[in-house]
């Protein structure tokens, strides 16, 4: 620890899912209560604020429930990754020095079914919606059945990611899904967009979490416990990368944005892949974590097959991935999305994940998200 590095000293959850009669703000609310009692402050002793959500309001209005303190507090907007680049941007606030306590809030309550986008407000015309673009599940498809192609992938391997996922979650007394499926299952469900059967997709949902920060020389005076943010990154997409949203797929082809922001987060960090105990990837569904596995560094392309068969990703394996079940296991609330793999990995770091946690005292741990219109976010935590 260095005396500009930031703690994670308090950390809050509403639980996702679905829960009727319950607003999104109200989640972000009771999530900032957990955080406030885990740390041991109260509302007003925040200096600061980032807040994130995509369809439950703005999260500064959260103050009238919270308390008028006057706080600084801003409004984050950035696909998936909104929750990263709220906690990105806490992160900063600290280690420029500027304040030594804040918070980072993400929620969202999102309507059933699969992600609508209203094409023109994302700069473009009906055409792209019209043909079917506009419905993430076809992206998604197309994206991973090239990949396949490519690669070697089999069918297997994404059964088995919707299959572990669900295994996870089903120990995670905050996820969404708690019910363990098999790979027969999980193949057999309804095709969605081929390749990719309904359990191999998470499905938009509510919920809402917060991280307290501080300044690491202060970490002491709210937690026994606290956990170093050693990087924050959030990286946008080059030409020639492969992306939802994009009108057109390029001749050249070039690297998605998750491979820019893990080589600069591992460069921030002082680490490298091969230094991380645990791993939270995007799992919009079960084809996004095996690409994500090679993108942020773990394996190479085509690698994927033979660690998932091996349970090299299994809480008890080499490389822990999505452990608390991940977006498949628990939704995708888009503004609480990023700081849950946060919330995960704090608890495994501290020993608190109970019947899930990952042997052998993890000292480190990796999380990346990822979203439109080709956003990545990455953050290494140590203890």
């Amino acid at each position: 620890m260095t005396t500009d590095d930031v703690a994670i000293v308090g950390i809050g959850m509403h639980p996702f899912g679905r829960h009727e009669g319950v607003s999104g703000m109200d989640m972000g609310v009771a999530a900032v209560r957990s955080a406030c009692a885990d740390a041991g402050v109260q509302w007003e002793d925040i200096q600061f604020a980032f807040g994130g959500s995509a369809s439950a309001g703005a999260p500064d209005t959260m103050v009238s429930k919270l308390g008028l303190t006057g706080l600084q507090f801003i409004n984050v907007v950035n696909g998936c990754a909104t929750g990263g680049s709220a906690l990105f941007s806490a992160y900063n606030s600290i280690k420029s020095g500027m304040f030594d306590l804040g918070i980072a809030i993400g929620f969202d309550k999102h309507d059933r079914g699969a992600f609508r986008v209203n094409t023109k407000a994302s700069g473009l015309s009906d055409w792209y919606g019209e043909s079917g673009m506009a419905l993430t599940t076809q992206f998604f498809g197309m994206k991973i059945n090239r990949y396949m192609h490519e690669h070697g992938i089999t069918e297997d391997s994404l059964a088995r990611v919707s299959e572990k996922a669900f295994r996870n979650g089903s120990k995670n007394e905050n996820a969404w899904r708690r019910r363990p499926l098999s790979m027969e299952e999980v193949k057999q469900s309804a095709m969605l967009s081929y390749p990719l059967t309904q359990y191999m997709f998470c499905s938009p949902g509510e919920g809402g979490v917060a991280l307290i920060l501080a300044r690491a020389d202060q970490a002491h005076k709210y937690t026994d416990t606290p956990v170093f943010l050693k990087a924050a990154v959030v990286r946008s997409r080059r030409f020639g990368s492969f992306e939802v949203m994009a009108p057109h797929i390029a001749l050249e082809h070039n690297a998605g944005p998750t491979v820019d922001a893990s080589a600069a987060a591992f460069e921030m960090a002082g680490m490298g892949p091969d230094d991380m105990d645990i791993a939270q990837l995007q799992d919009t569904e079960s084809g996004a974590e095996i690409m994500h596995m090679a993108e942020n560094g773990f394996c190479e392309h085509g690698e994927q097959e033979h660690m998932l068969a091996m349970g090299d990703t299994e809480i008890t394996g080499r490389l822990p991935v999505n452990t608390d079940g991940g977006c498949l296991a628990n939704g995708e609330p888009i503004g609480a999305s990023g700081l849950r793999q946060v919330y995960e990995n704090v608890l495994q770091l501290r020993g608190d994940a109970g019947e899930r946690q990952v042997p052998n005292d993890p000292k480190t741990a990796y999380t990346h998200v990822y979203g439109a219109p080709g956003i990545s976010g990455v953050t290494i935590l140590a203890k």
